[in-house]
């Protein structure tokens, strides 16, 4: 492996509880040379599941939070003025190509339609990614794997992803895990007892059913974990629950309240 990624290595084998059969279906890919698709809410552990299959398969890790201003150029590399002289410098995309990592474009819908496309090459039997500045067409080694992810609760007609892309990768879905495990998970990440946990599992559920009903998004499993972490440190848990998920979740006067009401029935 090239040493250039070596920073981008997972050492330590990372806490994930799987669901399903995600893990295997992942696994199988890899092993097919096919990209994959994640799908799912907002903190339901997508990018956990990819670091723990990383760390599973031995190859490093390039994450790229996409956004509305991500460019090909931000992943494929540029010409840049290094010490007075001009030289190229590989993107993120282009380093995990040549290293044979895996790169992990998270929310991919958020990055521009004309980004998405620099990866189709990569995405079907070619495997390829042409560097068009440079003339150069880098292909992918067998231990190269493109992953990709979106929240399809977002979707819109202006952030949808195109079949033209979608139907180059397995799918994998994913969802908040039910309650026992959640819970479970949310104690072992925050070191909070199991009974307060569960019932923050089930402070998440009342929220997640205001989902289109005034909240855009319910209590993730990353938020339950941030209040079981203060609640562990100390935190008084309305107080806990009030700074780490409602406030979070709206900034509605009215939604806020009835949300720090439900809180405040359980704690």
């Amino acid at each position: 492996m090239n040493d250039k990624l070596k920073e981008y290595r997972i050492e330590t084998e990372p806490y994930y509880a799987a669901q399903r059969d995600e893990i295997e279906l992942f696994e199988a890919a890899y092993r097919n040379r096919i990209p994959v698709l994640l799908k799912g809410p907002t903190g339901c552990g997508k990018t956990r599941f990819m670091e723990h299959v990383a760390w599973r398969i031995k190859r490093p890790l390039v994450t790229v939070s996409c956004h509305d201003d991500l460019t090909a150029a931000d992943l494929v590399g540029r010409y840049l003025i290094i010490g007075g002289e001009t030289k190229w410098v590989d993107g993120p995309l282009s380093r995990a190509v040549r290293a044979g990592g895996i790169c992990y474009l998270d929310e991919i819908v958020e990055a521009r339609k004309d980004t998405t496309v620099v990866i189709h090459p990569l995405a079907d039997d070619r495997r390829a990614l042409p560097i068009e500045k440079t003339g150069e067409l880098l292909h992918a080694p067998p231990e190269f794997c493109l992953a990709i992810s979106y929240n399809p609760g977002y979707q819109s007609v202006l952030k949808d992803l195109k079949q033209s892309t979608r139907q180059r990768f397995v799918s994998i879905s994913f969802d908040y895990p039910p309650a026992p495990l959640e819970a479970e998970i949310v104690a072992r990440e925050s070191g909070l007892d199991a009974a307060r946990a569960a019932k923050l599992v089930k402070y998440a559920g009342m929220t997640r059913n205001l989902k289109g009903s005034g909240l855009e998004e319910g209590a993730s499993t990353r938020l339950l974990v941030h209040a079981a972490k203060l609640m562990a440190g100390g935190i008084a848990p309305r107080a806990a629950v009030r700074g780490a998920i409602s406030e979070t979740l709206s900034d509605d006067p009215d939604m806020l309240a009835a949300v720090n009401e439900l809180g405040a029935s359980l704690f």
